[in-house]
């Protein structure tokens, strides 16, 4: 069987000095093509890019992160891709820990693939504030869908087609997330969480302050929570 065609969607604002090692990393580890959806930065990210000779798509403006992944699965609907892997510009994904995410996806056990930096051992540490919210969000989530989901805030995603063809549609902004995880659910897209590593931030700065945190997770949660009365229940979320 022939393997699947492959995306790496790498959303990156102001991500110059992790890029290089981000894209190295994922020749490294993983086939596939790389898309760096420059989301608007002012420090050069596009041409660091264009410089490591991978795939551009340049936004005019800084989307945030729900609009720079929409436009990569936009980008890999376009181009029919058969999946399409969410890999961070920040170097906290490791590329040797694509095929746990790919693996269920390719096979068909799974529609969307997560991985969870919290159902297995890991060294990953996440400051006081984002692990609050990575808690709260997990917790709304497992009420909402009725299963428990560790790690709804994780950005390390594989979709197939038929995800990728849906999300380029409907794929929530902002802090997208934890939103997108039920609103697959309820439009009967299976969904898995598979155990992964992670790292810290390779470069860089999150734009995600302690204010911005809470803004963000007030905001999504009751999108979360207007979206689950109003969407259909989907079929497996597993």
């Amino acid at each position: 069987m022939a393997a699947p065609r492959t995306l790496f969607i790498v959303p990156a604002h102001n991500e110059r000095q992790a890029l290089p090692g981000v894209v190295a990393d994922l020749r490294e580890h993983a086939r596939g093509d790389v898309l760096v959806v420059n989301d608007g930065s002012t420090d050069g990210t596009g041409d660091v890019a264009r410089g490591l000779g991978v795939q551009v798509l340049d936004l005019p403006v800084n989307l945030g992160i729900g609009g720079a992944v929409q436009a990569g699965l936009l980008f890999a609907r376009e181009h029919r891709y058969d999946v399409a892997v969410q890999f961070d510009g920040d170097g906290q994904h490791r590329a040797d820990q694509v095929a746990l995410i790919v693996g269920p996806v390719g096979a068909g056990e799974a529609d969307v693939a997560i991985g969870s930096r919290f159902l297995g051992p890991s060294a990953y540490r996440a400051p006081l504030a984002r692990r609050v919210g990575i808690a709260v969000f997990a917790w709304v989530n497992s009420l909402v869908l009725r299963r428990r989901i560790t790690d709804s805030t994780s950005g390390f995603r594989a979709y197939n087609a038929a995800a990728i063809g849906f999300l380029a549609r409907e794929y929530p902004h902002d802090y997208p997330e934890p939103e997108a995880v039920v609103t697959l659910a309820r439009h009967g897209f299976t969904v898995r969480e598979v155990p992964v590593s992670m790292r810290d931030r390779q470069g860089g700065r999150s734009s995600i302050t302690l204010l911005r945190s809470i803004y963000y997770m007030l905001k999504v949660l009751i999108a979360i929570v207007v979206g689950a009365t109003r969407q259909k229940r989907g079929r497996s979320l597993e």
